[in-house]
């Protein structure tokens, strides 16, 4: 019979095989080497040697093209074909075989032959088993370990604890479909185990299967032949290294399989189009996951196997766009401003909050929002929407967007922290998280750390008291807050312009605050009201400035139906003076006065008034004239007319930190910014005395920048701000600007201050500039020096008590300064030992609020008339202000 030609698919025993047309791998046919027999393998327990026999054979033959020729039938049966089989490089079966041990002759080998060529090839072979037999080789043996072969896995969750990260070897025995394998694990030379491995992260199409149940079969699904094939003809009896990764919900192995030479087999069968990425494997394979992910993008772009009729999402024409967070809704829904005022609701990709309805979970909904409003509440963050979610019962249409906040993806920073879950998307879903697989890894490890929503113990939940509810409580309440400044809060809701629901955490306490001093306009309160002029646009600005942002408010009264009247700062900026400002809300004088904002708040008016803003667009000065020709007609003393304005009383508690040599001060208010710069200080040396912070400047510095500067006087680090650079001497005069003074030091002594804890922006400059109210320092630099001196000895190291008398447009502050350990009366201060002393004068020009204070006038002008007649300091040479 002449040579016929195939491909070698398997090898079923040390003497069978499998073979397959090389052109159509589904033409197979059974092929059993002539003359020789091989030990058997069996389920019930394999014969002695049967599977080093198939082992030596499996490892000549499979993948491999050979050459073969029929000898002989038996018809019985199975209708068995017997031939001889020749590799390429001339090795013929069963002739090696049988040489190194492996193969027995049939004990009715030749019988029936009478051919010479068949005689002649029995007598090759009984010389090739006589000599193996003669060596001991193969089955002949005389001691060989028994290999204990078992075809069931008792406990694989214990198998794959005891061989995670190992790789093991194997060979695939048996491909059921393309993501499914029977693998022999060769744990050790005498220890085998056949179980069935799931390939991870993939799932392919099913093949053709008769359903256990009924009996019927169950055609393949569309391309599960081909995933079947692709698998088959790369690994069927393969050595393979198997990484093990976990069990399946039905306690199957999970793994990656890795071709000796190729790697992993699935990124291979999804760029085939073969198997598609499945999301259930995500925690077992981590950061690999993203390697399938992108397998499965190319197949999907190239439309291959089961993606041929695949049609791309629509890119987002938008991109990455910038916005504004202005209200948490939930964890998972987010309201944004874009730069043109617009605003939109979206829902973070791929997570959920913690759900309201499951008693275990509910107790996290408030922790989730408020992670979320402290971290993003008016601040910039990039989105990217990902898709929509259509509109169904109760719900309207919603876009799922991804959200990002200095770099970190906002949804990944919830599910780390166990506050939200992560959406199951159906397998087809692609309006998901571009970092879903990662979201997944997430929820694991939060899962594990029991954090957040998977703690066995509930957060405490904060019950806040209305103690708006009723006058009664609110008097009670207001006993408490009147005490103290500056109280933290946030604000839940915004009423109006002018009244806010306020939360004081500290305090458990829930408050209707309103702001005292302006009347800002009505809103419409529905769509059948009618509002006031300007009332809407009042109402959207404060909605845009103070929702749910942290504030600080210091509570002055209450009204009659328990609201808090008071002042709200936001970023230490009164939220009143700012819609005076922009024009939203008139000063209401009486209430101003009362509060001691009324110089401020007047000022912001003018400013409105003068810009045409809001309210004033229409504002006609002509209305302000009689006002101003009166206060230009009044004398120095203020006795004529009646003052335009009232001496405002701003008691603040203050350290002069530098006395320039003008005359100007240079203020810190104690409270919440001086325990805060103390706080900095101590992290600013810690930090500086670290060697690894220990560089200069990269570029030259230039004037405006903001450094950290070593002061000459201590050698200690301070935060401080170029005032002017000499690039030739590489010197640059620096102001401390939490101190008020300055100096020129080398280039050498700055280092950067681009760490964002110590940035102004972090905590503002702490110096303010200042002058002392009702005094003129010398103009004759001898007598100004003197007075500097005496100013510097009386403020230094002190704690001291300020009357805020005026705030100028740029923010310098007129001040009276009092030791509140010396002074019982309004004219005991420091301004007033100064004008003693004979080193500043009353001045002869004084401004409307210095004229209103005449009680303050009349003490000064008797100091001054004393220290002239004792000829002190400027007038130890007679009167100046004399001819």
């Amino acid at each position: 019979m002449s040579l016929l030609e195939a491909k070698v698919k398997s090898v079923l025993s040390g003497d069978t095989v499998i073979l397959h047309n090389i052109n159509n791998p589904k033409q197979e046919r059974t092929l059993s080497l002539a003359y020789v027999t091989a030990p058997r393998l069996r389920r019930e327990g394999d014969e002695q040697f049967a599977f080093e026999s198939r082992d030596f054979l499996r490892r000549q033959l499979v993948g491999k093209v050979v050459q073969f020729k029929i000898l002989y039938k038996i018809p019985t049966g199975a209708n068995r074909e017997y031939g001889l089989i020749s590799l390429p490089n001339r090795t013929n079966l069963p002739d090696l075989a049988v040489a190194e041990g492996w193969l027995k002759l049939r004990d009715d080998a030749g019988r029936k032959e009478d051919s010479e060529e068949a005689s002649a090839l029995l007598e090759k072979l009984q010389v090739y088993e006589a000599r193996a037999r003669a060596e001991s080789k193969g089955l002949w043996q005389e001691s060989g370990a028994r290999i204990s072969s078992s075809s069931e896995l008792s406990d694989a969750k214990q198998f794959v604890e005891d061989n995670k990260g190992q790789d093991l070897t194997a060979i695939v025995e048996k491909v059921l479909a393309g993501d499914r394998l029977i693998v022999r694990f060769l744990l050790s030379s005498t220890e085998h185990v056949q179980t069935l491995v799931l390939l991870a992260g993939i799932r392919a199409p099913a093949t053709k299967r008769t359903n256990p149940s009924d009996g019927k079969e169950q055609p393949a699904e569309p391309f599960g032949d081909e995933a079947h094939q692709f698998v088959e003809t790369r690994l069927l009896q393969r050595n393979v290294t198997v990484n093990v990764l976990g069990t399946s919900p039905t306690g199957q192995i999970v793994a990656t399989v890795k071709h000796p030479t190729q790697g992993s087999i699935a990124p291979f069968l999804l760029q085939a189009g073969l198997a598609k990425c499945t999301d259930h494997h995500t925690t077992l394979l981590g950061g690999d996951m993203a390697a399938l992910r992108q397998a499965e993008k190319s197949a999907k772009d190239s439309k291959q196997g089961v993606y041929q009729g695949h049609v791309a999402p629509k890119a987002s024409s938008a991109g990455q766009n910038e916005a504004v967070v202005t209200r948490v809704q939930s964890a998972d829904t987010l309201f944004l401003r874009n730069k043109v005022g617009a605003e939109k609701r979206i829902n973070l990709s791929s997570v959920r909050q913690p759900k309201p309805t499951d008693p275990k979970q509910s107790p996290w909904v408030p922790e989730a929002k408020e992670f979320l409003r402290k971290k993003l509440i008016g601040k910039h963050v990039q989105f990217r929407i990902d898709g929509k979610r259509p509109a169904t019962e109760g719900y309207d249409e919603r876009e799922m967007a991804t959200v990002t906040f200095q770099g970190k993806n906002v949804g990944l920073l919830l599910v780390e922290n166990g506050l939200a879950s992560v959406i199951r998307h159906r397998q087809d879903d692609t309006d998901r998280s571009p970092i879903y697989d990662d979201l997944l890894l997430a929820e694991s490890a939060a899962q594990e750390a029991q954090k957040g929503l998977w703690s066995p113990k509930a957060p405490s939940a904060k019950q806040y008291v209305d103690y708006s509810e009723s006058l009664e409580k609110a008097k009670r309440q207001l006993t408490l807050l009147s005490r103290q400044r500056k109280v933290p809060a946030i604000v839940d809701f915004v009423k109006s312009a002018s009244r806010f629901t306020v939360l004081v955490p500290r305090e458990n306490a829930k408050l209707t605050f309103v702001l005292s001093g302006i009347r800002a306009p009505r809103s419409a309160r529905n769509p059948t009201e009618q509002g006031e002029p300007f009332g809407q646009e009042a109402h959207d600005f404060a909605n845009k400035r103070c929702q749910q942002r942290d504030v600080e408010i210091d509570v002055e009264d209450c009204d009659k139906v328990g609201g808090f009247i008071g002042a709200l700062y936001i970023n230490r900026e009164n939220f009143a003076k700012t819609l005076v400002e922009e024009g939203l809300a008139s000063v209401h004088a009486y209430s101003a006065e009362r509060s001691g904002n009324a110089n401020e708040l007047f000022a912001a008016e003018k400013r409105a008034k003068d810009a045409r803003k809001g309210m004033w667009h229409d504002y006609d000065p002509s209305q302000d004239e009689d006002a101003e020709q009166a206060d230009s007609g009044a004398d120095v003393n203020g006795q004529n007319g009646d003052a335009a304005a009232e001496r405002r009383k701003d008691y603040r508690d203050v350290l002069v930190t530098h006395v320039s040599d003008e005359g100007r001060l240079k203020l810190q208010q104690v409270g919440t910014g001086s325990a805060a710069l103390t706080e900095l200080m101590n992290a600013f040396r810690s930090f500086h005395l670290n060697p690894t912070n220990n560089q200069g400047l990269p570029n030259p510095p230039k004037a405006g920048d903001f450094v950290a500067a070593k002061f000459s006087a201590d050698d200690e680090w301070y935060r401080a701000r170029i005032r002017r650079n000499d690039r030739e001497a590489k010197k640059a005069e620096v102001v401390y600007i939490d101190y008020g003074n300055s100096e020129t030091i080398p280039w050498s002594r700055l280092r950067p201050l681009s760490q964002p804890q110590f940035s102004p922006q972090k905590l503002k400059a702490q110096a303010q500039d200042a002058q002392l109210s009702f005094a003129q320092l010398p103009g004759n630099p001898e007598y100004l020096a003197d007075a500097v001196h005496f100013i510097s000895q009386e403020t230094a190291d002190r704690q001291l008590v300020a009357n805020v008398d005026q705030v100028d447009k740029d923010g310098t502050l007129w001040v009276t300064l009092f030791d509140p350990k010396q002074s019982d009366k309004p004219d005991q201060s420091i301004n007033a030992e100064v004008i003693s002393e004979g080193l500043a004068m009353v001045p002869k020009k004084l401004r409307a609020w210095e004229r209103s204070a005449t009680d303050i006038l009349g003490a000064l002008n008797k100091r001054q008339t004393t220290a002239k007649e004792d000829r002190r300091g400027q007038w130890e040479y007679g009167d100046l202000t004399e001819d």
